[in-house]
């Protein structure tokens, strides 16, 4: 049961989300545009899980826009330290969205719980289980434990969205959502970490598969990412 704080907390957020799609519409798109492909339906209703690969810092975008409502990044410390002279920019951005803060080796149990409390209200939760920005096209990084567990534990429903290429300044490229993913088999389960491991796994091979499949459909033109700067 929700109490007043939690319903004035996510009223809050919803305005901010319905501020910040606006935006998106306006300034964004028209300055790195992308096309939609796949299911296209607005998961309105219920707890909602949205998994993405991770290009650049851009890719909360195309996962926002899965749904019409506010979303929780999980996003990792080490934003909380960017800075603009004395100002607190980083930490001030992800108050403000209220994301759910990880230590990068996901070793973070108060950040568990605060996922599983909004799940529990029926919120929605994005995930980018890579845990890192991945600067190639090859294939996805491994992924990391969380995703898997908070769906069989809430009995939530994961929506994948895949970036074909990394978003790009005045360069289309093309973004996949696809249906939803019931874990149905394992509610109820106690799993082991290393059958959880296997879920998220699995999770990765369907991510990659769409993004693979698209390719061979359509054969776009993509030319490698350039390497990490050392």
């Amino acid at each position: 049961m929700m109490d007043n704080e939690e319903r004035v907390r996510m009223a809050k957020l919803r305005r901010t989300f319905d501020k910040l799609r606006k935006w998106e519409k306006v300034i964004f798109h028209p300055l790195f545009p992308y096309k939609k492909h796949g299911n296209l339906t607005r998961h309105n209703e219920g707890s909602l899980i949205i998994i993405g690969n991770h290009y650049s810092i851009w890719d909360v975008i195309p996962a926002a826009m899965a749904t019409d409502r506010a979303i929780h990044f999980m996003a990792k410390s080490q934003l909380a330290e960017i800075k603009f002279g004395k100002w607190e920019i980083g930490r001030a951005a992800l108050d403000w969205l209220q994301c759910i803060v990880v230590k990068r080796d996901g070793s973070d149990v108060q950040a568990v719980k605060t996922a599983l409390r909004y799940l529990k209200n029926g919120e929605v939760v994005n995930i980018f289980p890579e845990g890192t920005r991945n600067h190639s096209y090859d294939e996805f990084l491994p992924f990391k434990s969380g995703a898997a567990a908070l769906a069989i534990k809430t009995r939530t429903p994961i929506v994948p969205v895949v970036e074909v290429e990394r978003l790009k300044f005045l360069h289309k490229v093309d973004v996949i959502y696809g249906d939803p993913i019931y874990l149905t088999k394992y509610y109820g389960k106690r799993m082991t970490a290393d059958e959880l491991e296997k879920v998220d796994e699995w999770l990765r091979s369907v991510m990659m598969n769409m993004r693979r499949a698209f390719i061979d459909r359509h054969h776009p033109k993509i030319k490698p990412l350039k390497p990490k700067k050392k």
